[in-house]
């Protein structure tokens, strides 16, 4: 498996999978990918324009639909106009930006990169046949989860704290979402996938110092986009084991996708359902399973 690359990919005909944040980085590389396997893609993006842009320059059948993570009311709406899909690949994030609200009122990097992917998940599990693909970062390593101050009103807030923060969350999300679904007997999956340093538009968000020396970082060191996308589509399409973790197999920072580790405090069980519990409270989205 060390060399598997998107070539590698197996037939998608006949399926269905969604990406969220699908117009640039990341999510572009992996809709692009799936799209020239054969398979249909729901490209889930806030910004229509540039998504049919975008989807101009694919190949094969994808579909663009609006979706923005920071408003649960349009998470419902759009899971409303899904029927059914194989795989759902929860991409789209926010990273260490100034401190803003979504419309719903969360911090907006745990409402977008964590609570509306929580949301999604939850409303279109039952109509999600095989996996769900959660993008999770190396930043998780030192992410902490508050669950009195999740959405940093009384914190001193830290653009990289909540990003970490988000990140691990995503991973405590995937280890209980399996957990749930063997319990239950599902056969459906839950894993997780991780860039390593990959360049995308996403570190040119933090619109500070920091951004500048990110975007060096990009040219001198970072690994392509269409590199980072390939633990995702490993996740998404290979042969894999419930509830894992796939990133990059050069020290966890480049090359292609194999089987990786995760810190303590992502298998902390007693935290994982305290934290689900509280996102079903928050969202109001309670899970069929």
């Amino acid at each position: 498996m060390g060399g598997w690359s998107a070539s590698d990919i197996p037939d998608q005909s006949g399926r269905i999978v969604i990406v969220t944040g699908a117009t640039s980085g990341l999510g572009e590389a992996t809709a692009r990918a799936l799209a020239a396997a054969g398979a249909q893609v729901i490209m889930a993006c806030r910004n229509e324009i540039k998504a049919r842009a975008v989807a101009a320059t694919m190949p094969g059948n994808v579909q663009i639909r609006a979706l923005d993570l920071a408003d649960l009311a349009s998470v419902r709406a759009f899971a409303g106009t899904v029927e059914r899909a194989d795989v759902l690949v929860n991409n789209a994030g926010v990273m260490a930006v100034p401190k803003r609200a979504t419309a719903d009122g969360f911090e907006l990097q745990i409402g977008t990169n964590y609570l509306g992917h929580f949301a999604l998940t939850g409303l279109l599990l039952d109509r999600i046949s095989e996996r769900v693909v959660n993008t999770s970062s190396l930043t998780h390593l030192i992410g902490r989860i508050d669950l009195e101050d999740l959405n940093w009103e009384r914190r001193a807030y830290s653009r990289f704290g909540a990003y970490a923060q988000s990140k691990l969350a995503m991973l405590l999300f995937t280890y209980e979402l399996q957990r749930r679904l063997a319990v239950t007997g599902a056969p459906k999956l839950s894993v997780a996938a991780h860039p390593g340093y990959a360049a995308t538009e996403i570190s040119g968000e933090t619109q500070n110092v920091l951004e500048q020396l990110v975007g060096l970082g990009n040219r001198l060191v970072a690994q392509s986009a269409e590199m980072g996308a390939l633990p995702t589509l490993y996740a998404a399409t290979a042969d894999i084991e419930p509830g894992a973790y796939y990133g990059p197999n050069r020290f966890n920072w480049r090359g292609h996708p194999t089987r990786v580790g995760s810190n303590a405090a992502s298998h902390d069980e007693k935290t994982a359902r305290q934290l689900w519990e509280l996102s079903e409270r928050l969202t109001g989205v309670d899970f069929p399973i």
